[in-house]
């Protein structure tokens, strides 16, 4: 990972960091009753991918396999948040446009991820 001095510089994590900040935003406008549950998870869960690779990538130092690790579980957060989306427009919190492409986005993140997996 020559010229990557730190998790900010990996493109999968500008990537995720961007779509969280969109979901964040989003979710400002799901129901008021939806505030400890779905707005919460969807938040946590879009911040926990680019909690995960921010954590991997400092533990690699001592163990390319944590580092794996880390990524596994931002590549099941990733796929979690297609389910909570499904939800989102589902539940008529999102319009089809914004979902269309939330979801295209996830999708990215999770293949970025796994292919970063396999060249690690």
């Amino acid at each position: 990972m020559a010229g990557i001095a730190d998790f900010r510089d990996l493109d999968v994590y500008k990537i995720a960091f961007q779509a969280s900040l969109k979901i964040h935003k989003v979710s400002e406008n799901f129901p008021k009753s939806e505030q400890f549950s779905l707005t919460s998870q969807i938040r946590r869960c879009s911040k926990s991918i680019c909690a995960n690779i921010a954590e991997g990538f400092e533990k690699q130092r001592h163990s390319k396999a944590e580092f794996k690790r880390y990524l596994y579980i931002s590549v099941g957060s990733s796929a979690e948040m297609l389910v909570w989306l499904d939800y989102c427009v589902a539940l008529n919190y999102m319009d089809e446009t914004g979902y269309e492409q939330l979801q295209k986005e996830y999708v990215r993140i999770k293949s970025m991820l796994n292919s970063f997996i396999t060249k690690l």
